[in-house]
Order: C-alpha cells, then structure tokens, then sequence
C-alpha cells in the first residue's frame, strides 16, 4: 500500500514512517509549510511549535531522517489556507471573547483534509495518510461507521484533537502510533538515530504570546465584579480566557478567576472560584462519530479542554445544540474550547464547539 506521512521533523512523525516503512509499505514523507509573510511582525521566528518559521534547517532535519528511513519526502505550502482558515478564526474568536482551539480547526480542515488533497492534486499517489498522533481508527462492520478512539498512552492521547475528523477523512487515515505508548515511540526514535536521547518536543501552537498573532492594538477597558464594581482595568479582553486567575493585577483577599468576557462593553468579569464551577455545557457545530445521532438522552463521559479528565455526564441533542449535564461541576468551560463526548471504551461519539455554560 502506498501511504502518504505528515511529517514535522520530531520524533512522534519519524517514528511513525518508520514502522509503516517496516511493515512493507511505500512511504512517502510529506511536510506542511504555513508560514507567510510574518518576517516584518512581532511574531516570534524561532522556537519549535507547529506554527513557526519553516527554515531550510527544519525541513533539512526531515528529510535526513526520510533518507535514513529509505523514502522519498515532499514539502506542500499550505501557507494560504492556514492564514485564510486557522489564522483569521483564531484573530475573530479572541476578539470576540473567545478562546479558540486551533489545533481541533487545523486537523479537520488542513492536515487531514486540503493537504493530502493538494498532495494529490499536486501528483503523489498514495492510499492512505498518515501522522504520528496518538490514537486509533476502527472500521465498524455492524454500523458501517469508522471510529475514533483514545491511545493505548492516557499521557499522550491525543482524539480530543481529532474527533473533527469526517467519515471519508477516517477511512483514508493510519495513526501507526495508536496503540504504542510514548516511552516506547522514544526507544525506536533513539534505537535509529533519529534524535539524541532526551530530545524535547512542543506540543503547543504558538511558542510566543498569542497576541503577537492578533494584529490589533491594546483596548483599554473595565475589570468589573459580578456585581458591576470596577476593580481594575485591562488593555483588551484579548489577554485574558475563562477561568484564568493569575495576572489580573487586583488585590483580594481572596483568589479572583476570569468569568466572563464582554466585547460589546469591553469589559472583563472577575469573581471567586466557587463562580466558575458549572452543571451545563452547550456546545454548536457538532461533529457526529461512532454515531450519526442520539435519541433523547445518553450517558458518556466528557471533556470540556484537552488537558482534563473525561468525566460523567447525560448529554442530549435538539435544534443544534449539544447539551450535556455533568455529574458534577466542571471548573471554567470556556466558549471556542470543545465539548468532546466518549461511551465507557474510549470511544469517540461526537463532539462540538462550547458556545455556553451553565451553574
């Protein structure tokens, strides 16, 4: 089978051509290029989170590491529609009080969608695409659905980043990493030379201040209780996201949490921990996956951001909108994050954008 790799250069990508290269397959490495004319801006040209300066020193690296594996490797300048679709989305929810997740955006629209259609478009020829990601893909025979599921590895699990993912975009898809843990991924990465032992990795989207990518100038405004008292004042909700506590610059005697962004005021709402907690979170935009659907109420478990625990709640669908009820409270859900719903296994049932919560 010919199989198509996104690869970065780390050690998750390289290892993941390397078994499937072992295997008997014919592998071809691919990289995505999405820098584009930031050399002018504030935005920071080093560091080695997904969006930074493509240089001849990263992709050389991959293309070292394609050598030694025996495969040929491409580059596919995806620069446009990662400005067009992931960057201005990211610019528009911050500015609208928002806090978006452009990972969850990125892997839907470009990593798992235009770029193996423009590698395509563009001539490679290849049956299925591939990435270093820690999950696992099953064809259902029963409902004729492919399915989502969490990694062999809680630590490195990453289907809350994926669970946007179509139905045609599952079934083209190989994650040769799904059932291994990270500990073993570094034992192969070394045994082959592929990077020194210990070597580090980023898994963050920007290794600079998010606001470097905002474009937009500082908005003076109100840091307000729940009760409308000014405590403070802000240089653009921009800087802040639901649930934060540090930073804000306001003595109290007691700890003070981000509970509301207002654009239409410009104001920041502040309030005490016991304020952030809520029973009821809707979430838009839902994306079905082992199911096309529910009837009435389910209970799974659910997550609310990528670094928490799935965690018990009855969940119900009617007029667009997911609504799920935990069992008990969760801390700080946050509009723009995602609503990721699992049954007991670890499989991914569906999933949305929060647009609200409720105590």
């Amino acid at each position: 089978m010919k199989v198509l790799v996104g690869m970065s250069g780390g050690i998750d990508s390289s290892v993941a051509a390397l078994l499937l290269h072992r295997e008997g397959h014919k592998v071809t490495g691919i990289t995505m290029t999405k820098w584009l004319g930031y050399e002018n801006s504030p935005i920071s040209l080093t560091g080695t989170s997904c969006f930074s300066a493509n240089n001849e020193e990263d992709i050389g690296k991959t293309r070292e590491i394609c050598e030694k594996i025996g495969i040929p490797y491409r580059t596919l300048d995806v620069s446009d529609l990662f400005e067009h679709s992931v960057l201005s989305n990211f610019r528009s929810e911050y500015l609208s009080g928002r806090t978006p997740n452009p990972c969850v955006r990125c892997n839907s629209i470009i990593k798992f969608g235009a770029m193996p259609d423009r590698a395509r478009a563009a001539g490679i020829e290849f049956d299925k695409f591939a990435t270093g990601h820690y999950a696992i893909i099953k064809e259902n025979k029963e409902t004729g659905r492919w399915e989502l599921w969490k990694g062999a590895d809680p630590a490195k699990d990453q289907s809350y980043f994926l669970y946007r993912l179509t139905q045609e975009q599952l079934a083209r898809t190989l994650f040769p990493l799904g059932g291994l843990t990270k500990k073993e991924v570094r034992k192969i990465d070394e045994e082959n030379g592929f990077h020194p032992a210990g070597f580090g990795e980023s898994q963050d989207f920007y290794s600079g201040p998010y606001t470097d990518l905002l474009r937009t100038e500082p908005k003076a405004g109100e840091i307000v209780d729940t009760e409308g008292n000014v405590l403070g004042h802000h240089e653009g909700i921009f800087n802040y996201t639901i649930g934060q506590r540090r930073g804000l610059g306001i003595a109290s005697q007691r700890p003070l949490y981000v509970l509301g962004l207002e654009p239409e005021t410009n104001r920041v709402i502040v309030g005490f921990e016991e304020a952030t907690l809520q029973n009821t979170v809707e979430a838009v935009d839902v994306c079905w996956g082992a199911v096309e659907g529910i009837e009435g109420t389910a209970e799974v478990f659910a997550k609310i951001r990528s670094v928490s625990s799935a965690v018990p709640a009855a969940i119900s669908f009617s007029a667009g909108v997911l609504s799920a009820r935990f069992a008990s409270p969760v801390k700080a859900a946050t509009a723009g994050q995602s609503l990721v719903c699992y049954d007991g296994d670890g499989r991914v049932l569906c999933g949305g954008i929060i647009s609200a919560a409720y105590a």
